[in-house]
């Protein structure tokens, strides 16, 4: 049995991508495959498994020397469980850059194309028409890729990408930008996760020179219901460093996706001066709107500097 999962704090491209891979594993290769997330799902994610009735994967807690895994939507060991490298590691699926730290027992089939989203790069790898492929596995397709891509405004979205997704909103006969609006509307309700839950619930470790920084983004059309927990957040932020011993800072980014800018807690001097040497800013606050900034994979953490 293969088992099949994406990073630590899935979103929507990392549970959807896993589910699309493990069901094509077993239709169309005859290979027993199980998808499985890592973490509790988002709200946009739970929004589209309930909009295209698809079972929410198991969650998966631990994993063993002799399992066989499939890796999708991350390359870094550090988003993924601490012995996943004694695995056997036999696919990775993805569309991030190469993190360093990975290696596998032997070799294996490793994809990475520079598409928006890791369920585009899973596409260009089945051998089924878009006009054969069920409807769930449609719908879960097209929402990866709105998901990723904010709708096509995140600069990472690709012709192909953008393509794609307009061929299956005809083929689905659905207005996409009125499904990815109800996407983003679910996504928006934070209300009931804590201020620690918000830290984690998009987040990813990244080394910065003899640093480890936690990036974390939340993706919402409502970002003034977040910053006015800022100072619960702030603290929070301060608890899991204490907590988590292999990390120094955490970024905290607030993306507005139709204002299509960020804004980033500057609460102290160390990320203050981050923010400044990355961006060429100056910081005069405990926040710092970044206009025209909405891309962690391609826009943050590319260009984060230690301040000098």
């Amino acid at each position: 049995m293969i088992k099949v999962f994406g990073h630590i704090s899935p979103d929507t491209d990392a549970v959807g991508s896993a589910i699309l891979w493990a069901w094509y594993l077993n239709t169309e290769m005859s290979e027993k495959a199980i998808p499985f997330v890592l973490g509790t799902l988002n709200k946009e994610t739970a929004f589209v498994l309930k909009r295209w009735n698809i079972p929410e994967p198991i969650l998966l807690e631990s994993i063993k020397t002799d399992d066989n895994v499939v890796i999708v939507d991350t390359n870094n060991p550090q988003e993924l469980f601490p012995n996943i490298l004694d695995t056997n590691i036999i696919q990775i699926i993805d569309h991030h850059r190469l993190s360093g730290g990975l290696s596998t027992k032997s070799p294996l089939e490793m994809h990475l194309k520079p598409f928006a989203s890791t369920a585009s790069v899973i596409q260009s790898l089945i051998k089924i028409p878009l006009e054969s492929t069920p409807k769930d596995m449609s719908g879960l397709l097209l929402s990866c890729i709105l998901s990723d891509t904010l709708a096509f405004r995140s600069p990472t979205t690709t012709p192909h990408d953008k393509d794609l997704a307009e061929r299956i909103g005809k083929i689905l006969e659905i207005d996409i930008y009125k499904y990815a609006d109800e996407m983003f509307q679910a996504k928006s309700d934070m209300s009931d996760f804590s201020d620690v839950g918000l830290i984690h619930l998009d987040s990813k470790k990244s080394p910065l020179g003899n640093k480890n920084i936690r990036v974390s983004v939340i993706e919402t059309t409502d970002p003034a219901s977040i910053l006015k927990r800022k100072d619960g957040i702030v603290a929070a932020i301060k608890s899991v460093i204490s907590k988590e011993k292999d990390i120094d800072d955490v970024l905290f980014f607030i993306v507005d996706i139709l204002k299509e800018e960020s804004t980033v807690f500057t609460y102290n001097e160390f990320t203050k001066g981050i923010i400044e040497a990355s961006f060429n800013v100056a910081i005069q606050s405990d926040t710092k709107a970044l206009p025209g900034i909405i891309s962690r994979k391609k826009q943050i953490i590319p260009v984060l500097e230690l301040p000098k």
